[in-house]
């Protein structure tokens, strides 16, 4: 039985900005709030909710700043903002990769 496309084809899936699962993965769960969490890393709270809306990639310093908070390893946040960038120019390519040949090694 094959799979639907819907569930293997990563253009069809959704694509959560680093902001999203911070607030969906780490401030909901613990009850932060964007000034309380702002506040403890010692960031100005708006450069946080641009974050948090998706309006602000995810830079080495905040990358270090909440996985020092949060006792994650660095690039932890870094990671989830390149795999957005990824599928993002994966879909806006829409499908011109597939006419690249790969060169033979």
């Amino acid at each position: 039985m094959s799979r639907s496309p819907t569930t293997t084809n990563p253009d069809w899936l959704e694509n959560e900005h680093a902001g999203a699962l911070l607030v969906s993965e780490f401030m909901e769960p613990m009850g932060l709030s964007v000034a309380e969490l702002s506040r403890a890393i010692d960031l100005p709270s708006g450069r946080l909710e641009a974050m948090i809306a998706g309006e602000q990639a995810v830079d080495a310093e905040l990358d270090l700043r909440l996985t020092r908070y949060f006792g994650m390893s660095e690039v932890f946040f870094m990671r989830l903002q390149i795999q957005y960038e990824l599928l993002e120019a994966k879909r806006a390519l829409n499908g011109e990769l597939d006419r690249i040949v790969p060169r033979a090694a």
